[in-house]
C-alpha cells in the first residue's frame, strides 16, 4: 500500500490483559479510543481485515477471529475511495514452481505486489489473476487473491503464493512461526565489523518518521538477523548474505544500518556518512544513481501445506544486481 495514498494507523502493543481477544475487536477499540477523527463501525473494521488490510510484521491477518497475542502491533491501512477490483492482465512471470496448490515466483525489482492507490495495474495479483485464472486462494481478500506474504517493490526474489484456502492456510502458519526459510543477498556501504555474526534488537515505527522502521529501546517486535560477508570492495562496500530468524518489516535494513552498513541504493536508510566514502568518480555517480535497493531474496524454502514434504527455491541474482558487483570489483 502506497502510504501516501492512504491513512495508515499502528496501534499499540498487545497488552497480556488483551492477549487471546479477538482481532476485530482489538482493533475496534483501538481506533475508537485513538482515531477519533474516523469513525469505524465492527462491520467495517471486519471488511478491512477479510480484504487484507490489516498486517502484523509481513504477514496479512484475515481471519477476524484471530487472537492476538502479547507484544502484536497491527498496522491498519484504510484505502483512499474504492477503486476497481484488480483485473487479469496478460504480465510475463518468472515462475520457478507451480502445483495444485502454490506457485513460487521471481519477483523482479520494481513490481509491486498487489494493487494500491497509484499503483492499480502492473502488479503480481494482476499478472497471477492472468495467470492462474479462478485458482487462488480468497484468504488474502479480493484485493490480494493468493498472497501470503510480500517483498517490497523494489526487492527481488522470491515469492510464494497460496492457489487454495489450505494452501493459504498452512503457509500463513509457517511465516508466523517463522519457520520459513529465507537467504537474502545484500550489497552494503562500508564492512560489516565483524565479518559475520549476529545483529539482535527490537524492531517498530519510528518516532520521528513513520515511513521507517528502527531499533527500539522499549516496544517493537525482537528480530534476529544471521549475516556473513562473502566478498569486499576495497574498504568501501561489501556483498553479504543474511539468514532470517525472523521477519520484521525492513527487518535487513534496518539490522544493516544499525552497524553503518545501509543498503546501496535505500533511499530511505541513506546514512549521512556514505558522501564522505572516497568511491572513484564516476563509480559515486552510479551508486547514488543506483535505482533501488540492493536486496535481493535468494532462497526459500517450507513445508509443503498439503504433502508435508520439505521444498526449497534457489534463484540467481538478476541483473542489476551483477552488474553493481561488477562495477564493484573496479575499486
Amino acid at each position: 500500500m502506497n502510504e501516501q495514498n492512504c491513512n495508515i494507523f499502528f496501534t499499540e502493543p498487545v497488552v497480556s490483559a488483551q492477549k487471546g481477544e479477538r482481532v476485530d475487536k482489538f482493533i475496534s477499540d483501538f481506533l475508537s479510543k485513538n482515531c477519533s477523527d474516523y469513525k469505524f463501525s465492527r462491520s467495517q473494521i471486519q471488511k478491512l481485515i477479510k480484504n487484507g488490510f490489516v498486517t502484523c510484521e509481513e504477514t496479512e491477518i484475515s481471519d477476524c477471529s484471530f487472537k492476538v497475542k502479547e507484544g502484536d502491533v497491527y498496522q491498519i491501512q484504510v484505502p483512499e475511495p474504492e477503486e476497481a477490483d484488480p483485473q487479469p492482465e496478460n504480465i510475463p512471470l518468472d515462475i520457478v514452481y507451480e502445483d495444485d496448490d502454490l506457485l513460487v515466483v521471481n519477483k523482479p525489482a520494481g513490481m509491486t505486489v498487489h494493487p494500491a492507490p497509484g499503483a492499480y495495474h502492473g502488479t503480481l495479483v494482476n499478472a497471477l489473476l492472468y495467470h492462474c485464472r479462478d485458482n487462488l486462494s480468497g484468504i488474502g481478500g479480493v484485493k490480494r487473491p493468493g498472497i501470503v506474504h510480500r517483498i517490497d517493490k523494489e526487492t527481488s526474489g522470491l515469492l510464494v503464493v497460496a492457489k487454495n484456502d489450505l494452501a493459504h492456510q498452512g503457509l500463513s502458519e509457517q511465516f508466523f512461526m517463522h519457520s520459513i526459510e529465507r537467504t537474502y543477498y545484500a550489497i552494503v556501504y562500508n564492512i560489516p565489523n565483524p565479518p559475520s555474526g549476529t545483529i539482535k534488537g527490537n524492531i517498530g515505527r519510528s518516532r520521528f518518521d513513520r515511513k521507517k522502521m528502527a531499533l527500539l529501546k522499549t516496544g517493537g517486535k525482537f528480530a534476529v538477523t544471521h549475516y556473513k560477508t562473502l566478498e569486499t570492495f576495497g574498504n568501501l562496500a561489501a556483498l553479504v548474505q543474511c539468514q532470517l530468524e525472523t521477519g520484521r518489516t525492513h527487518q535487513i535494513r534496518v539490522h544493516l544500518s544499525s552497524i553503518g552498513c545501509g543498503l546501496i541504493g535505500d533511499k530511505i536508510y541513506k546514512q549521512s556518512h556514505v558522501s564522505s566514502l572516497k568511491f572513484p568518480a564516476d563509480m559515486k555517480n552510479f551508486l547514488d544513481s543506483f535505482p533501488r535497493q540492493a536486496l535481493h531474496a535468494a532462497t526459500l524454502g517450507f513445508i509443503h501445506p498439503r504433502s508435508g514434504k520439505q521444498m526449497k527455491f534457489e534463484t540467481d541474482f538478476p541483473e542489476d544486481f551483477s552488474e553493481l558487483i561488477h562495477i564493484l570489483h573496479n575499486i
